[in-house]
């Protein structure tokens, strides 16, 4: 039996495709750019046609470059940019309408809408999610509103609607297959996580007709086979999970407590919760991290707008530094930062605070503040935001995590993985394996058939590239974060809880 598995990696920015072996190892890479397109303020799309058209191509050259067949492929797995939205014909598979994005805002209104109608209480109870047109189910709406015909056409099942990965399924399997997994579904503020399934009150509260919805599947097991002009050879489709989930499967985070947090642009942290979900008190959202032979584990996910990409304000907006690398050196040259303090709410503040009209601070600045403080200050905002973060988990009643398992650009900065131990109190683990959420799509795929044993087998091929242990005194901890509570105080448009 072939012992590789391709694994498709479908961003917000990029579609990549790798080639992972039997150990977990990847063995070839490609990748293509993806267009970005803005017709408004606000409004973010992708062309749905140039997702699909790179997907094929990224899969043929992986598959080259390793210098495989397509026969040599035992299975495919998806993972995802979330919440993004594609409606299409069921009997062409062509989209009606650019891709909404996962950042896009032109529902904005009509979720203050459905919040002044009260629905908010009964969606996050069903969903775990918080009202937000961020997740799918007014993009949808809005489709169907705004494309001529689409609601009437979607009522008599003409329409499909999917996430990237459902969209990616349907043209891979030549229109055979019009399915998803519990990951992405929970995403779209359709979905019951507890009775996981579809739900007929939020469905007629966001004014969704069922028949376009696909079916949702376990994240591992056979979704469909792909048509054999794609590579060759017909190849099970047999994982599918949303980036972040995706990530927490390849972290190897099977146990209540444990934690991965993603460094890119943002920062996704997820908490393995365990088999029941947890309603959040403190404005982190409830949603499934996996669902394998359909026993559903869940997670508690906080999302941090800007991380990374407040290095590249550094960058290119004070042009205080050339590369990110050199924020490293910068902050290591001086023993702390005096007081300094950068609230990176550029874009506003998520979890736990979900301020939209807070902007970002530079507070504490003296004569004596130079680049070094700055960008020190830029770092250790990332560590103070994650601290929040696994606070509000804590007082959900999440377990206290053993170690953060980190992943993303920012983690191959060693000075700030080690002042995340500190802030955290908490070892933080870089993997071996950087590439976790393609890593993750690979490993559920491979569960399915057969490639790698089982979820014991997963664990046990995750290995630490290196551990950084706190070594920072309580009080010194606790004096800085207090700080960054106050400069975070100075920056909320209403007071925090």
């Amino acid at each position: 039996m072939s012992k590789f598995v391709l694994a498709i990696d479908q961003g917000t920015t990029s579609s990549r495709a790798i080639v992972f072996d039997a150990e977990g190892l990847p063995v070839a890479v490609a990748q293509k750019e993806l267009t970005q397109h803005y017709p408004a303020d606000g409004w973010v799309e992708h062309d749905a046609e140039e997702i699909w058209r790179d997907v094929q191509s990224v899969m043929r050259e992986a598959v080259a470059k390793a210098s495989l067949r397509g026969s040599d492929i035992a299975a495919i797995g998806i993972t995802n940019q979330r919440e993004t939205t594609v409606v299409w014909e069921r009997a062409t598979g062509r989209p009606i309408h650019r891709a909404i994005v996962w950042q896009d805002r032109r529902t904005a209104e009509m979720c203050r809408q459905k919040l002044a109608d009260g629905l908010g209480n009964h969606v996050q109870q069903k969903t775990g999610l918080l009202i937000d047109s961020y997740f799918s189910a007014t993009k949808i709406a809005w489709m169907l509103d705004h494309v001529p015909g689409a609601r009437a056409r979607a009522e008599k099942g003409e329409l499909c609607f999917g996430t990237i990965d459902s969209f990616l399924l349907f043209r891979l399997t030549g229109g055979a297959v019009h399915a998803t997994d519990a990951t992405n579904a929970s995403r779209t503020m359709l979905f019951d996580i507890h009775a996981q399934g579809w739900d007929d009150t939020l469905l007629k509260a966001f004014d969704v007709p069922r028949a376009m919805l696909p079916a949702v599947k376990d994240c591992s097991g056979e979704f469909g086979v792909t048509t054999p002009d794609i590579l060759g050879h017909a190849i099970p489709v047999a994982g599918i999970a949303g980036d972040q989930q995706a990530a927490l499967f390849g972290q190897a985070c099977f146990q209540p407590g444990m934690v991965k947090s993603t460094y890119g642009t943002g920062c996704f942290a997820l908490v393995n919760i365990g088999d029941k979900p947890v309603r959040s008190e403190h404005r982190l959202l409830t949603t499934v991290a996996y669902r394998l032979n359909g026993k559903t584990t869940y997670a508690l996910e906080g999302s941090i707008f800007v991380a990374g990409a407040a290095v590249k304000w550094l960058r290119d907006g004070l042009h205080l530094v050339r590369d990110a690398a050199e924020t490293a050196t910068l902050a290591a040259a001086v023993p702390e930062t005096h007081g300094v303090y950068l609230v990176p709410a550029f874009v506003g503040l998520g979890a736990p605070y979900w301020d939209s009209h807070a902007r970002g601070a530079l507070l504490g600045l003296t004569l004596d503040s130079g680049a070094a403080h700055i960008a020190r200050a830029t770092l250790e905002s990332v560590a103070y935001q994650t601290r929040d973060l696994t606070a509000a988990m804590k007082s959900d009643g999440a377990a206290a995590p053993t170690a953060l398992r980190v992943d993303g650009g920012m983690v191959a900065n060693d000075w700030l993985c080690q002042f995340l131990a500190d802030m955290l109190n908490v070892a933080v683990e870089r993997p071996k394996v950087i590439e976790t959420t393609a890593l993750g799509a690979a490993y559920l795929a491979g569960l399915a058939v057969g490639v790698y044993a089982g979820q014991d087998a997963v664990a046990y091929g995750w290995h630490c590239e290196r551990r950084f242990e706190p070594r920072m005194d309580a009080t010194t901890r606790q004096r800085l974060y207090a700080g960054w509570q106050d400069a975070i105080s100075r920056v909320l448009s209403h007071p925090a809880d």
